[in-house]
C-alpha cells in the first residue's frame, strides 16, 4: 500500500512538470498575447466575480503591487473592470468584461485542445484513473481547504 509520503512525492514530481508544459505551450501559442499569470488572473476573476486585488494576488502568488500592475494592464486592454464595491466603498472589486470573458474562454479552449491531444494516447482506463485522481485531489487543494489548513497551523 502506497504511503502518504509516496503520494506527496508523486504530486511534487508531477505537478510542476504539468504546469511548466502548460506555460511553454501558452508561450508558444501566444494565446491572444496573454501571459500565464494574465490567463490565470482572468480565470480566477471569472470564477470569483467581485473578488479583490488581494484575493487574486494571493491565489496567483504575486505581491499586491505586482498584481496591481498586472490588473492595470488588463483594465487598459478592456479585459477587466475595476470598481468600488457597492457594500464597502473602500474595497475595489474586479470583474471580467465581455471581452475578458471571451478572451479567457478562447485561451482556455486552446489549452484544453492541446491537453486533450497530449492525453489521446492514454487508453480509456488510464483516462478514468486521471479523472479519479483529479477528483480526489481537487477538494484537498481547494483554496478554502488549503487556507484553513494553513491558518490552523501552530505559530
Amino acid at each position: 500500500m502506497p504511503s502518504t509520503d509516496r503520494c506527496a512525492r508523486a504530486i511534487l514530481d508531477t505537478v510542476p512538470a504539468i504546469v511548466q508544459a502548460i506555460r511553454v505551450e501558452m508561450r508558444l501559442e501566444r494565446m491572444h498575447d496573454l501571459s500565464v499569470p494574465q490567463f490565470r488572473t482572468l480565470a480566477y476573476i471569472g470564477r470569483q466575480p467581485g473578488c479583490s486585488l488581494t484575493d487574486v494576488a494571493e491565489f496567483i502568488g504575486l505581491t499586491a503591487p505586482t498584481m496591481s500592475v498586472l490588473i492595470n494592464g488588463l483594465v487598459e486592454r478592456g479585459l477587466v473592470h475595476r470598481a468600488a464595491s457597492l457594500l464597502d466603498r473602500r474595497r475595489v472589486v474586479l470583474n471580467l468584461t465581455d471581452d475578458g470573458a471571451q478572451m479567457h474562454t478562447h485561451a482556455l479552449d486552446g489549452t484544453l485542445a492541446w491537453l486533450s491531444g497530449l492525453l489521446a494516447p492514454l487508453v480509456e482506463e488510464e483516462r478514468l484513473l486521471v479523472i479519479q485522481a483529479m477528483d480526489l485531489l481537487c477538494p484537498i487543494f481547494s483554496a478554502e481547504t488549503t487556507r484553513s489548513a494553513v491558518e490552523s497551523e501552530p505559530a
